[in-house]
């Protein structure tokens, strides 16, 4: 057994280096760790920008990795701490965004402004106990390459979006998304997907709800 399993499978030695890699009840890790340890650990490619407000919340026990040319902007929040976050090439991850692992992220991906992606549930089914203490669930979410993801969407736990693929602006994405799609709503549903046979983006009908008279 290595060291980290031994580590994860020992409360008592778990929760010690929970401790010396970040304070209680904080997300972001120890100055030494952010300066020292994840340099060594994660994989950024030279010309991939993180601005300087970015907030890199990761830690060294998960990946995270990130692309050629790709950019974290400002206000941006990266979290690894419950899976590990893969960011591909050429991809854009803009201001206020929350990207919690575990994620796979492709290539050339825009994720517009204030979108949430999750792949983190807490659990709330014991009653007798505050939610924040209940043990956590994940789903990697997979965000294919060339897919632009609108303004204030939030995407779920275990959810794939394909390739090519829109979410539209305030969209909250509870399925899977087939590839060379355009979603939108609460919950997301498809709106138009690509044809090849045509070659045009075609408007998806949807049932109609019979009238009661």
């Amino acid at each position: 057994m290595s060291i980290v399993q031994k580590i994860k499978t020992d409360p008592r030695l778990k929760a010690l280096a929970l401790y010396l890699l970040m304070p209680k009840n904080q997300a972001k890790p120890r100055w030494w760790v952010r300066q020292f340890m994840n340099p060594f650990y994660h994989k950024k490619e030279h010309d991939a920008v993180f601005q300087p407000k970015a907030r890199l919340d990761v830690l060294p026990f998960n990946q995270f990795t990130v692309g050629k040319s790709s950019v974290i902007e400002d206000y941006a929040v990266i979290n690894n701490g419950m899976g590990p976050v893969h960011i591909g090439a050429n991809t854009f991850v803009g201001l206020f965004d929350v990207v919690i692992g575990p994620v796979t992220i492709g290539n050339h991906v825009i994720i517009a402004q204030n979108v949430v992606i999750s792949g983190l549930n807490h659990g709330y089914e014991k009653v007798g106990m505050p939610i924040k203490d209940q043990p956590c669930t994940v789903g990697e979410i997979v965000v294919e390459d060339e897919c632009w993801i609108g303004a204030n969407a939030v995407i779920t736990a275990g959810v794939r979006i394909g390739k090519h693929s829109v979410v539209a602006a305030g969209s909250v994405v509870t399925k899977d998304v087939p590839p060379y799609s355009v979603v939108g709503g609460n919950p997301a549903k498809i709106l138009k997907r690509y044809n090849f046979d045509t070659a045009q983006w075609e408007k998806q009908q949807t049932l109609q709800k019979p009238v009661l008279i």
